[in-house]
């Protein structure tokens, strides 16, 4: 039986989720878990690790094509996300090959509908 062909989940990131993103990468940039920094930063606030998306996603397109090997992937992060905005992560299936799927992605703010990250990839089957 065929897999769906789109998933969604919605999904908020804590700023406890950021600061254990930070240690478990090694990534401590003050933009992700400096409340004080980053309030003087373009986005006045904290903003998710651009990977931590990118792994939610990835997870979405475990469960199009379950047991995928990831070929390739690229992302587009177009607005930021911040801790505590409720999140839609959306990935759909746009071709499927014999041996590859190739799917796209992304991460909208369901408050105002802004898409914070985009993508597309390929798996291979």
């Amino acid at each position: 039986m065929p897999g769906p062909s789109q998933v969604s989940i919605e999904h908020s990131f804590s700023q406890a989720e950021f600061d254990r993103c930070a240690r478990l990468s090694g990534d401590n940039n003050p933009i992700h878990v400096d409340a004080v920094f980053a309030s003087h930063s373009r986005f006045g606030r904290t903003v998710a690790h651009g990977w931590l998306l990118c792994s939610k996603l990835r997870g979405l397109v475990e469960q199009l094509v379950p047991g995928g090997r990831l070929l390739d992937q690229s992302v587009t992060f177009e607005a930021p996300t911040f801790a505590g905005d409720k999140m839609m992560f959306s990935a759909r299936i746009v071709e499927k090959g014999s041996s590859c799927v190739k799917f796209e992605m992304e991460v909208t703010r369901v408050s105002d509908g802004v898409v914070t990250c985009s993508g597309k990839g390929r798996v291979v089957t």
